[in-house]
């Protein structure tokens, strides 16, 4: 089914829907937007004439039955505002709170974004993880073993795992568990961190 097909049977519907509950009285509260003055001057000067009262009955039931449509368009739109409001809280809030760390790093290694685990991680403020090189956190041995695994990942599309040592700018030194993936249609990549000692992890 076209586009078109598709819009014009959403549009033909949500006119039945507005007939309906103008018809019943169930219409949603009007937003008091003004008729056009056009609109309301044609329909004065069909019901002061017998002949033409009936037209003006006609239009004036087109202008409610639109009204009503927009009322209800209205409606949906606030309705789907407050689900994305929902959706985009909660999956922050999976994001922001996961228990490992969790990357957002560019094609050349730069960190995009990362969680407040992996912040923490790292032994910094989540805002001065942005524009960071992700291997800089590594001991020196470990950084080709990262950018190996970046290299695969990149080549492969799928996931893909390793070891490393953390150092450089991180803390101290530790064994991470790293996992990267490609963003899907995106080119970056998706990096979790995790601690392998389980009183840090804890």
């Amino acid at each position: 089914m076209s586009k078109d097909c598709v819009e014009s049977e959403s549009g033909l519907n949500l006119r039945v829907d507005a007939e309906t509950r103008l018809r019943e009285g169930s219409a949603p509260p009007s937003s008091g937007v003004p008729t056009d003055a056009g609109a309301l001057t044609l329909l004065h000067k069909l019901a002061s004439t017998p002949a033409s009262a009936d037209d003006a009955l006609k239009l004036l039931h087109e202008l409610q039955v639109h009204q009503v449509e927009l009322d209800m368009q209205q409606e949906q739109l606030e309705s789907t505002r407050r689900e994305l409001a929902e959706d985009l809280a909660r999956y922050q809030g999976l994001y922001q709170f996961l228990p490992a760390g969790y990357f957002k790093v560019d094609s050349g290694g730069d960190i995009i974004e990362g969680n407040l685990a992996g912040a923490e991680l790292f032994g910094m403020r989540q805002g001065e993880l942005a524009g960071r090189q992700i291997d800089s956190f590594l001991a020196p041995g470990s950084r080709p073993v990262l950018r190996a695994l970046l290299q695969e990942v990149r080549l492969s599309g799928s996931r893909a795992a390793c070891e490393v040592t953390s150092g450089g700018e991180a803390a101290d030194s530790r064994q991470w568990r790293i996992v990267a993936r490609n963003a899907p249609g995106a080119s970056y990549y998706l990096i979790v961190i995790m601690d392998l000692d389980p009183s840090r992890a804890a």
